[in-house]
C-alpha cells in the first residue's frame, strides 16, 4: 500500500481508502455481515482511511465503524460528515446549534470523544462564503470534539473558496476520468496552501468498474435507480452526472486502454493516483472481494505517459460538454 500526507494533519493515508456509504445505503441491498468483513479486509491490506457520514443509513455505516474500532488494534483513521439531516438543506441550517448537534450526535455513534475528521457535507454554495461556519468548527477543535475539519463539495469554485478558511485541511470532491475539471486548477491552490484531496465517486457509481451494462438494473432505494436526474440531491452524484449510455460508450472505449492484467476499476483507480495532489481514492465496498481488487490498484506500476494523454482525449471528445462546466 502507498501512503500520502493528508493537508497538513501529519497523518499519512492509504492511497486507496474505503468509502462507507454502500455499507450505509441507498446502493440496494446491504448485508451487515458482509459489509463488516469488507472493513476488516480493507484494514488487513493496509487501508488505514474509512469516510463515512452521518446520513449514511442514518448513522448505520458510523456504528459499523465504530464496532471496527473496538475489535481491531490498528490505528486508523475515521473522517464523518455533518449537514444533510438539515431538511430542508438550506445554508441557514449551517448554524452553531445544528452543527454541534450533528457532532455530539456522530461523536455518540463512533464511539469516541472526538472525531478525526468532520468534513461539512456538500451544503449551499452560500455556506462557504459565510465565515462564521468555519469559526463554529474552530471553535469545536478548540473544545476538543473535532481534531480537523475540511469540507466535501460538490463545485470546483466551492473547493476554492473553503481552501481560503486556514482550518479546512482536506477537500472532499468528485473526480474521476469522467470528471477531470479539479485537476485543472483546483490541484495546483490545494497542494500551494498544503491541503489534502479525497477523491470520492473514483468509479462513478460502478459504471468505471466496468461491469455495468445496457441491461443493468438497480434497486428501487438505489440512487442509481432515483437520482439519475437529481430528484433525491445533486445529478452529479450519480454516474458523476453523466449520461448512462454516453458513459457505457466511454467505457468500452476506455477498455482499449487497460493493461493486461488490470481490471478496468484498477485502471481508473490508478488514472487518479498519477495526480500527486490527490491524497487517496476513497472507492466504496459491500463486500470483501471488491476491497482487494480496489486495494490492488495502489501497487500497480504507473500508467504509460500514452494513456493518459488517451484518456484525455476521449475526456475531452466524448465526456467534457456532458459535465465540464456544471460542477
Amino acid at each position: 500500500m502507498e501512503y500520502r500526507e493528508l493537508g497538513r494533519t501529519g497523518w499519512k493515508v492509504s492511497a486507496i481508502s474505503f468509502g462507507a456509504w454502500a455499507i450505509g445505503g441507498a446502493w440496494g441491498t446491504v448485508d451487515d455481515k458482509e459489509s463488516f468483513a469488507a472493513l476488516h479486509r480493507a484494514l488487513d491490506l493496509g487501508v488505514n482511511f474509512f469516510d463515512t457520514a452521518d446520513v449514511y443509513g442514518d448513522g448505520r455505516s458510523e456504528r459499523l465503524l465504530a464496532r471496527l474500532r473496538k475489535e481491531r488494534r490498528e490505528k486508523f483513521y475515521i473522517a464523518t460528515k455533518a449537514g444533510r439531516r438539515l431538511d430542508p438543506h438550506v445554508s441557514a441550517g449551517y448554524n452553531r446549534q445544528n452543527l454541534t448537534d450533528f457532532v455530539e450526535r456522530s461523536l455518540k455513534n463512533l464511539g469516541t470523544d472526538a472525531i478525526d475528521l468532520l468534513q461539512l457535507h456538500c451544503p449551499p454554495t452560500e455556506v462557504y462564503y459565510r465565515p462564521e461556519v468555519f469559526e463554529v468548527l474552530d471553535d469545536l477543535v478548540k473544545a476538543g470534539k473535532l481534531h480537523y475539519y475540511g469540507v466535501s463539495v460538490e463545485k470546483v469554485e466551492e473547493a476554492l473558496k473553503a481552501i481560503e478558511y486556514p482550518g479546512v485541511q482536506s477537500v472532499q470532491i468528485i473526480f474521476n476520468i469522467f470528471r477531470q475539471r479539479p485537476s485543472e486548477l483546483f490541484f495546483a491552490e490545494a497542494q500551494r496552501r498544503r491541503v489534502g484531496i479525497l477523491a470520492r465517486l473514483p468509479l462513478s457509481s460502478g459504471l468505471l468498474a466496468g461491469k455495468l451494462t445496457r441491461a443493468s438494473t438497480f434497486a428501487r432505494d438505489d440512487h442509481r435507480n432515483f437520482n439519475r436526474h437529481g430528484e433525491a440531491f445533486d445529478r452529479g452524484e450519480t454516474f458523476s452526472g453523466i449520461d448512462f449510455e454516453v458513459g457505457l460508450k466511454t467505457v468500452e472505449a476506455l477498455r482499449a486502454l487497460v493493461p493486461p492484467g488490470q481490471t478496468m476499476a484498477q485502471f481508473a483507480l490508478k488514472w487518479i493516483l498519477a495526480f500527486p495532489a490527490v491524497t487517496c481514492a476513497i472507492p466504496g465496498a459491500k463486500r470483501a472481494a471488491q476491497v482487494e481488487e480496489n486495494v490492488k490498484a495502489a501497487d500497480l506500476p504507473p500508467l504509460a505517459e500514452e494513456s493518459l494523454r488517451s484518456i484525455r482525449e476521449l475526456y475531452d471528445r466524448q465526456v467534457r460538454r456532458n459535465v465540464h462546466h456544471y460542477w
